[in-house]
């Protein structure tokens, strides 16, 4: 693990601080540029993954369809609903829907194995739910946004493919023909993956200043909300199915942690009010920073278990 990951939330941090004193410093980032930096992100995600990685899925297909079925109900209906209930704006409450209603972020299998997670099921998650958002992101989106705005669901169906499934597959294709070359530039990719994912943040925040500043607390709290739930939901449920600690811990970071950059593209791409995007863009934020002090405890946890062997029904069940 290098640097760019194991400090992404402190860089995101100082992005998002540093733009709301001067977003010229970050608005360059912006149309084209976004698209591609998400469809880089991808594309590194696809360099790591191989087809047998997809066959994981056979190896613990109960441990995949719990975290992807969770992720897709307990996240869309936390938004809906943190939306409702805080009666956030129309296009903060939209981009709500929109983020919660995306797949898990690259970010989480990081997280995971800093957590002593399953690194395993968090790249099988992290996949699936990628490629199954191509249908369901626009569905949950349409269906529980619907009623507030015009909801496009055949244009996110378009961006989803073009930014997530084309690069993905392009990614798992030249570790199958260049597997020599792909394992050299991984390393690259994961701090441009970083990089993009700061600049995009940073970005949309910089350009949606003065409707953050305006919000007041009802937005930010909101996107906490969102993750800190999740990732408590997460957990619980997938205890109480599994009935195992560390596949609970994998599935709590795969589902509090969204792939915020894919929601900022979906929401610049197929709406009209920029500020739709701006939840997407404090997603990320939230989510990395939850996800680290969850991680470090969790990590402290397992460390404490291996040096008191005499206490490890304690710690993992």
């Amino acid at each position: 693990m290098n640097i760019a990951t194991k400090y992404f939330p402190i860089f995101v941090l100082i992005a998002s601080v540093f733009t709301l004193l001067k977003p010229e410093l970050f608005v360059w980032f912006s149309g084209n540029w976004i698209t591609f930096g998400l469809g880089l992100i991808m594309l590194g995600m696809g360099v790591t993954l191989e087809a047998k990685d997809f066959t994981n899925i056979l190896k613990s297909p109960f441990y995949v369809f719990i975290g992807v079925l969770l992720q897709f109900t307990i996240m869309p209906l936390l938004g809906w609903s943190i939306g409702l209930i805080l009666n956030l704006p129309t296009f903060f409450a939209v981009g709500l829907i929109l983020v919660a209603s995306c797949p898990g972020g690259t970010a989480s299998n990081v997280i995971t194995y800093i957590a002593r997670g399953d690194l395993a099921l968090s790249v099988t998650m992290t996949s699936v739910s990628t490629l199954f958002s191509v249908i369901a992101t626009p569905i949950l989106t349409w269906i529980l946004a619907g009623n507030k705005i015009n909801v496009n669901a055949l244009g996110l169906f378009i961006s989803t493919i073009q930014v997530v499934v084309f690069p993905v597959f392009l990614g798992v294709l030249l570790n199958k023909i260049l597997p020599f070359f792909t394992k050299k530039i991984r390393s690259i990719f994961v701090v441009l993956a970083v990089a993009c994912i700061v600049l995009i943040v940073a970005s949309v925040i910089g350009s949606s200043r003065k409707a953050i500043l305006s919000s007041g607390w009802k937005l930010v709290v909101s996107v906490f909300l969102l993750h800190f739930l999740g990732f408590l939901l997460g957990y619980i449920f997938s205890k109480i199915f599994t009935k195992n600690e560390i596949v609970s811990r994998t599935v709590s970071i795969e589902v509090g942690m969204q792939n915020s950059g894919l929601g900022v593209v979906l929401a610049k791409n197929n709406f009209s009010d920029p500020l739709v995007a701006v939840p997407s863009a404090i997603s990320s934020l939230f989510h990395s920073l939850i996800a680290s002090v969850l991680a470090s405890y969790w990590q402290k946890k397992e460390k404490n278990r291996e040096k008191f062997p005499f206490f490890k029904k304690i710690f993992v069940k």
